[in-house]
C-alpha cells in the first residue's frame, strides 16, 4: 500500500510544537509519511518518527506577526516545497501556518486540514484586531480547508463564528501517552509539602494576573498556600506585570515562579501537586491539564474554550464561570479541605484521560482522517 505523504505546515512552538511531535513520533510510519515545513531553529531537537528515523524537514521564513513581504516569501518557498515532495495532503497548524499552507495550495491543489490550537483571534483584546484576525480566519476557511479542530469547543466555535460548514469540520482531541507513575521527585529546588500548580507564561491568553489575585484572597484563609506557576520564561509578555502584583501583595513566600523547565520535570511537579488550576481566557485544547488528568489530579479552571472540554463540573474538578476570583478561591479551599472529594475527582480525572485523551487509543483515529481526505 502507498503510504500517504503529509506536509506539515507551521512555526513550531509551545502547544504547536508537542502537538506535532506527539504525532510525529507515534504515528505509524508505514502508513504515513510526514514531513515537516517551519522556520528553522537550531536549538530545536530534531524530528523523529515511532522508529526513531528522522522526518525531513525544510525551512520557511514564517512567523507569528503579519509581515506581507515575508509572508509571500513563505508562501513562495512552500509551493516549491510541495511541487518537489508531492504531499497527499497538508496539515496547516495555528493562525499563520494555516495562511501560508491554503495560499500555497492554490498553486498546489490538496485538501489541507488546518489545527488552528486556538484561534488567533481570541489572542487580543483589541476590537480591531479581533475584528481583522476574525475576517482573515473567515476568508481562509474558503480555501481547500478543513477545520481538524482540537476540542470540541474549537469545533462549535469554527462553525459559529468562523463559518465551516459542519461537514467541513473533523474532532481529533489533543491527546498524550499515560504519564510513567514510576517518575521520581524533582528536587530542583525547595518546594513546600503541600502545593498547587499552574502551566502557563504570563500574557493575555493564560490570565496569569487572576491567578495571583486568587492567591491574595486564598491567603486570607490559607496562610501557607503555595503556588507552583511553570512555564514563565518564553514568550511572556505580562511577566513584569505578574511580579508586581506578587510584591504589591507580598505574596513572595507564596508564589513560586519557574522559567523554562523540560517537559519531564513539569510532570514530575505536577504529581506532587495536590490540584491543578488554569485562569485561562481561551484556550484549545491544553496539554497541561491534559497531563494533569493522566496524573490523577483534580482541576479547578476557568470556563473557556479547551478547559470546559477537558474538566467537567462536579466529576473531576470546578468550573468557574465569569472569571470570578471569590468562586475560584473558595472551590480551591473546598478541594483542599475535603479529601474524599478531592480523590475522588482525581479518580475521574484518570477515568476520563483513558477514554478520550489517551494517544495509544486515538493515533489510529488521525492515521484514519488522513486516508480519507488525501489526494487521489
Amino acid at each position: 500500500m502507498k503510504k500517504i505523504k503529509v506536509a506539515h505546515v507551521l512555526d513550531s512552538v509551545g502547544g504547536v510544537e508537542i502537538y506535532l511531535r506527539l504525532v510525529s513520533e507515534n504515528i505509524n510510519p508505514e502508513c504515513i509519511e510526514n514531513i515537516i515545513v517551519h522556520k528553522s531553529n537550531p536549538n530545536k531537537k530534531q524530528y523523529l518518527d515511532k522508529h526513531g528515523n528522522s522526518i525531513k524537514e525544510f525551512n520557511i521564513d514564517i512567523q507569528r506577526e503579519i509581515n506581507l513581504i515575508k509572508d509571500i516569501k513563505a508562501v513562495y518557498q512552500t509551493v516549491k516545497i510541495l511541487k518537489k515532495e508531492k504531499p497527499d495532503i497538508i496539515h496547516a497548524h495555528s493562525a499563520k501556518g494555516g495562511i501560508i499552507a491554503r495560499v500555497a495550495s492554490l498553486f498546489y491543489k490538496v485538501n489541507v486540514l488546518h489545527t488552528p490550537h486556538a484561534y488567533s483571534y481570541l489572542s487580543t483584546n483589541s476590537k480591531i484586531k479581533r475584528k481583522l484576525f476574525l475576517l482573515l480566519e473567515s476568508l481562509f476557511s474558503r480555501v481547500n480547508s478543513y477545520l481538524l479542530a482540537t476540542s470540541n469547543s474549537e469545533i462549535e466555535r469554527g462553525i459559529n463564528e468562523v463559518g465551516y460548514h459542519p461537514d467541513k469540520t473533523i474532532l481529533f482531541n489533543n491527546s498524550i501517552l499515560p504519564m510513567n507513575s514510576n517518575d521520581g521527585e524533582f528536587n530542583d529546588f525547595k518546594l513546600p509539602d503541600e502545593f498547587i500548580c499552574s502551566v502557563g507564561r504570563p500574557s493575555f491568553q493564560k490570565n496569569i494576573e487572576m491567578m495571583i489575585e486568587v492567591i491574595k484572597r486564598m491567603k486570607l484563609k490559607k496562610p501557607n498556600i503555595h503556588l507552583v506557576l511553570m512555564g514563565v520564561g518564553e514568550y511572556s509578555p505580562n511577566k513584569n506585570a505578574v511580579n508586581q502584583l506578587i510584591e504589591e501583595y507580598e505574596l513572595q513566600s507564596n508564589v513560586t515562579l519557574v522559567d523554562w523547565i523540560e517537559r519531564e520535570k513539569i510532570l514530575q511537579i505536577i504529581k506532587q501537586a495536590k490540584l491543578y488550576i488554569s485562569t485561562s481566557r481561551y484556550e484549545g485544547l491544553p496539554y497541561s491539564i491534559i497531563e494533569s488528568l493522566s496524573l490523577s489530579k483534580a482541576c479547578v479552571v476557568t470556563q473557556c474554550d479547551g478547559n470546559k472540554d477537558l474538566v467537567k463540573e462536579g466529576h473531576n474538578g470546578f468550573l468557574i464561570k465569569d472569571f470570578d476570583e471569590m468562586e475560584m478561591s473558595d472551590r480551591i479551599c473546598q478541594l483542599l479541605d475535603d479529601d474524599v472529594l478531592r480523590q475522588k475527582f482525581e479518580q475521574n480525572s484518570f477515568n476520563l484521560f483513558n477514554k478520550e485523551f489517551n494517544l495509544e487509543n486515538n493515533i489510529k483515529d488521525l492515521e484514519n482522517i488522513y486516508d480519507m481526505l488525501k489526494s487521489n
